[in-house]
């Protein structure tokens, strides 16, 4: 993993990590004061997960039919405040993950960037290359012609 490369992106981490709890325990215990986080925001999720919760119970002990009487509002704000703080850590937990794909996709897009223009850059060099040999050859059989052209002297 390419954080650990990185210290400072590491730390970075780390410390992103270890705020989300202290910010999720500060909107918990507003959540649990305010009247409106209490009724709009964590009560009606805290209902819904209770009734899912007992129904899936029920229906694991074979009991069907039952109704199911909704959390106290004191049991309630609190199940409800517990679920916005994991919420909290889950979304800053799934965010730094995005971000660490993010930054691991640009890297590596880069790094086949780079590939590739070694490549074109060495495809145009062998390409030079093969011109320049072929116009030395072309040369060479043009000085052999030419040798070959002047009459041969024989000494005696």
């Amino acid at each position: 993993m390419v954080v650990g490369a990185f210290p400072i992106a590491k730390l970075l981490y780390l410390g992103v990590r270890q705020l989300s709890k202290p910010v999720a325990n500060r909107i918990k215990a507003t959540a649990r004061t305010s009247e409106f986080f209490r009724n709009y925001v964590c009560l009606p999720p805290a209902q819904l997960y209770h009734w899912i919760e007992m129904r899936t119970k029920m229906k694991i002990m074979g009991l069907r039919g039952s109704t199911i009487k909704p959390l106290n509002e004191d049991a309630a704000a609190e199940l409800g405040a517990e679920l916005l703080g994991e919420t909290i850590i889950f979304l800053i937990g799934g965010g730094c993950m995005v971000l660490e794909y993010t930054r691991q996709s640009v890297n590596s897009r880069r790094k086949e960037e780079e590939l590739n223009e070694t490549i074109v850059g060495l495809q145009t060099e062998l390409t030079e290359l093969k011109l320049t040999t072929e116009t030395l050859d072309a040369q060479l059989r043009e000085f052999n012609r030419v040798l070959q052209s002047f009459p041969v002297s024989s000494k005696k």
